[in-house]
């Protein structure tokens, strides 16, 4: 069984989850839906641990909340994970952490359904290591944004369209999901998501954080409701540098890709070393770092651990 890509989402986003995909069939997952269509069955978060709480007499199991910008993700671990429910209790709070855990839903009567995370794996980490999760994670919630604003101008929204589009076929069929399920999607209170987390961002990178900026503005653009008057612009109107801009990408990430399966063993690639033999071929930082990003989102590659990468 194929193991299932971590996401990065907000907690703002993720617990405004309210539908859940219920596997019949045992041994099989489950998915949490979010309103922007992240199909989740695990994520991987990184916030403030800011307490721990046992809720069984012997301390088997612990309950424990780390804070992003956005909100707070609620942590439940037990026996079953006693080497994570051992670590969790031994951290001094508040401390940073890096989560990778398996969504988990409690639904106290019909119609009402509460997320919360059962963790696989937790380590300390720095504000650096936050900071840059942070940024990683406002691309992926816009590039949902993005993704939901295509669906919503299809006369039918569908997986293969958005497939077309160069979409992941997890986040196609979870968009899709998402807009038969949810009403109204006000998809500017994502948008104020990403902005509020740019706010607790420090990074020396400025140019980083004006590339993010510029689309969060171009996409609060797209969401502002058409007139009956306005028209679609003709096709000779539409610029070009869109597409050209993507196809240089999408060589970008082949690239990346192909370093990746390159170098890695059986326990994966080192971030860093990604970087250090990416730049070897002539490309950049910054545009390595958005093309692993990117093909996190379609699936392609996933984290196993903090800071190493494996191809699916």
């Amino acid at each position: 069984m194929k193991r299932e890509t971590a996401w990065r989402v907000f907690a703002g986003e993720y617990n405004d989850s309210t539908f859940e995909i219920k596997s019949e069939e045992e041994m099989m997952p489950s998915y949490v839906i979010t309103p922007l269509g992240a199909k989740i069955n695990r994520v991987f978060i990184i916030g403030v641990l800011t307490d721990v709480e046992n809720v069984s007499e012997g301390g088997e199991f612990v309950r424990a909340h780390v804070s992003d910008p956005t909100g707070v993700f609620t942590l439940y671990s037990g026996s079953y994970q006693k080497e994570v429910t051992d670590i969790i209790s031994e951290i001094d709070v508040p401390a940073f952490v890096a989560v990778t855990g398996k969504v988990r839903t409690y639904i106290p009567e019909e119609g009402t359904l509460y997320v919360s995370i059962r963790p696989e794996k937790l380590i300390e980490v720095d504000s650096e290591i936050r900071d840059k999760w942070i940024l990683e994670t406002c691309k992926s919630t816009k590039d949902r944004i993005g993704a939901v604003l295509e669906a919503m101008k299809m006369d039918e929204s569908s997986e293969d369209g958005l497939r077309k589009l160069g979409y992941s076929k997890d986040l196609s069929e979870g968009i899709v999901t998402a807009l038969k399920n949810y009403e109204n999607i006000d998809l500017n209170k994502y948008v104020d998501i990403i902005r509020e987390s740019l706010d607790f961002l420090v990074t020396g990178d400025e140019s980083l954080d004006v590339t993010v900026d510029e689309k969060i503005d171009e996409t609060k653009e797209k969401i502002k409701p058409k007139t009956k008057k306005q028209e679609e612009p003709k096709e000779e109107d539409k610029p070009t540098e869109t597409s050209e801009e993507k196809k240089d990408f999408e060589e970008i990430e082949k690239n990346v890709l192909e370093v990746i399966k390159k170098i890695e063993g059986e326990n994966g690639a080192s971030w860093d070393n990604i970087t250090e033999e990416c730049e070897k071929n002539n490309l950049d930082k910054d545009s390595v770092e958005e093309a692993l990003s990117s093909l996190m989102d379609k699936g392609l590659i996933y984290e196993p651990i903090l800071g190493t990468i494996k191809t699916t």
